[in-house]
């Protein structure tokens, strides 16, 4: 199943290129989740509502998606994690600047551990990224995110996939400088996901997915997750060793290879066979 959200905060399920409102099946899971809930409400109550979601879908009339203004499929995420130098090929493209700036990082994941994005720095393709520095140098980051789907601490890689409720993509944009890795990744903006989120059963091999992400037009990035340093397992493994995982938490996977600058006008695509594509546009941030 494909899950999305668009327009004013609206649920749809995703068949083909339509969107099906469900909304209403949206607006019950709220009402009835603890507003202290540590969760996003769908994504938790999302094993239990599956089939009414399918059910409402098919009696809802379908609207192209190219008409409507997608959001980040999950509403409200506690928290993004994210795995730095997680693929080689990035991390020796990446080590002259390292170098050059004095990085107190050692490019080696187990040893600089994951990172955290804040929650409100994630967007939909929709919102776009607004570039908040122009005079500095903004890079586009293409990578597979995890959508967390059940509370799950300290697992190992056996059972890691149990708490997966399914996988979106995601641009973790990134300001180049000095600054804590953190602080630079998490402007307003700064965390794009979607298109919507497609369910875990949907992936038959999270280790063998292809990803890519194109400028204008022009590819930048292409990769697949086979070639991932901690594969998704391992991550889940090692972030639950640090952390309580709630429904609706994200894990960003790491980026390949071809990272590269972007400036107010361009239009970000990343794409997936097995997720679906979204075109996202730069601009310049606004106060």
């Amino acid at each position: 199943m494909r899950i999305c959200r668009f327009g004013d905060d609206r649920l749809g399920v995703v068949i083909g290129d339509k969107i099906h409102d469900v909304t209403d099946v949206q607006t019950e899971v709220r009402a009835r989740t603890p507003y202290a809930a540590k969760c996003d409400a769908v994504v938790a109550a999302l094993p239990q509502i599956k089939d009414q979601l399918m059910e409402a879908a098919k009696k809802a009339p379908g609207v192209d998606v190219s008409s409507v203004k997608l959001l980040s499929p999950i509403a409200r995420v506690p928290k993004a994690v994210a795995a730095p130098t997680n693929y080689q090929d990035h991390i020796i493209e990446m080590e002259a600047a390292r170098q050059a700036g004095g990085s107190k990082h050692t490019a080696k994941i187990g040893t600089d551990g994951l990172f955290l994005k804040a929650a409100t720095s994630i967007v939909g393709p929709s919102e776009g990224v607004p570039v908040r520095f122009p005079e500095r140098r903004t890079d586009h980051e293409l990578e597979l995110v995890v959508v967390i789907g059940k509370q799950a601490t300290n697992l190992t890689m056996d059972n890691a996939l149990d708490c997966v409720a399914g996988y979106t993509l995601g641009l973790d944009m990134t300001i180049r400088g000095p600054e804590d890795r953190s602080f630079r990744k998490s402007p307003d903006g700064y965390a794009v996901l979607g298109p919507w989120m497609v369910t875990a059963d949907e992936i038959p091999d999270v280790t063998d997915v292809t990803l890519e992400l194109k400028v204008n037009g022009e590819t930048r990035q292409k990769t697949n997750t086979a070639y991932l340093i901690y594969n998704v397992r391992r991550l889940i493994e090692f972030a639950t060793s640090f952390y309580t995982l709630y429904p609706g938490d994200v894990i960003y996977t790491g980026t390949c290879s071809g990272v590269g600058p972007v400036k107010p006008g361009d239009v970000i695509t990343l794409e997936c066979p097995l997720i679906g594509r979204m075109d996202v546009p730069v601009r310049a941030h606004q106060a």
